[in-house]
């Protein structure tokens, strides 16, 4: 197993007063492809962008690269998809120009060189949207929005992807196209870390799941065939690789 490219180890998060995250650990090891799943206000994102730096921890430690948090500086590793449903924030702006922004981590003094040009436009074909480069993503369908997120990630060449619900929202054209993106990424041995609802056509190219419930990790190990399956809401169970005493996981919740 590769390097710990992700550590996190006891972190608790509050938003307001209320305690989101119970005292979490996660690792992801190099080349990894790992799910978080959950209901909604298990803690999920949270968790992702506590990795990040966007929400504040109370206590414990997180890794990045083998790099405290706090010390990490090397941004440009780190591809991050945020949970939203706009690409330009409500700023008028091209296709091009948003997935531009992505790479200028890797510009030297801010000034864009041949090759950054050309790994946007590697990065808009990765994700099936070169015919739509001088578009302005207001014309965009809440699909293609997702791509150029995407697509605005990718054109740093991050080591690491973590994406926040990257299919929510999408419709299933535009979740194969994402798949088969990610799966390119991962062949060429980029990290993952997603947060899902349900795993739909990555199922595949994951490799852990991790399951969150009211804070806390009730799963660590193979995704639970049950959510990747739609199981019937109500069914609970404990899956094998789960916990000894962990309460069972109410797999309707999560699909």
């Amino acid at each position: 197993m590769g390097e710990p490219v992700i550590s996190m180890r006891g972190v608790r998060a509050e938003l307001g007063a209320r305690p989101v995250l119970r005292g979490i650990d996660l690792t992801v090891h190099r080349g990894e492809v790992v799910a978080l799943l959950g209901a909604n206000g298990s803690g999920k994102s949270t968790a992702v962008r506590s990795l990040i730096g966007q929400v504040p921890v109370s206590a414990g430690g997180i890794e990045l690269f083998g790099t405290p948090r706090g010390r990490f500086r090397d941004w440009r590793r780190v591809g991050y998809v945020p949970q939203r449903t706009t690409a330009a924030g409500g700023v008028p702006a091209t296709v091009t120009e948003v997935v531009t922004s992505g790479r200028l981590s890797r510009a030297r003094f801010g000034l864009l060189r041949k090759a950054d040009h050309a790994a946007v436009r590697r990065a808009l074909e990765l994700v099936g949207m070169a015919d739509r480069a001088k578009d302005s993503v207001d014309a965009l369908s809440g699909g293609q929005h997702q791509r150029v997120l995407i697509a605005r990630a990718l054109a740093a060449d991050p080591e690491l992807l973590i994406m926040d619900e990257p299919m929510a929202g999408v419709d299933l054209a535009s979740q194969e196209v994402l798949a088969g993106t990610l799966r390119e990424q991962v062949a060429a041995g980029a990290t993952v870390l997603l947060v899902l609802h349900e795993l739909g056509p990555l199922e595949p190219l994951i490799d852990r799941a991790v399951v969150l419930r009211d804070g806390c990790v009730v799963h660590d190990g193979p995704p639970p065939r049950a959510v990747g399956q739609h199981a019937l809401p109500g069914h609970d169970h404990v899956h094998p690789h789960a916990p000894a005493g962990a309460e069972p996981l109410r797999t309707g919740l999560l699909s």
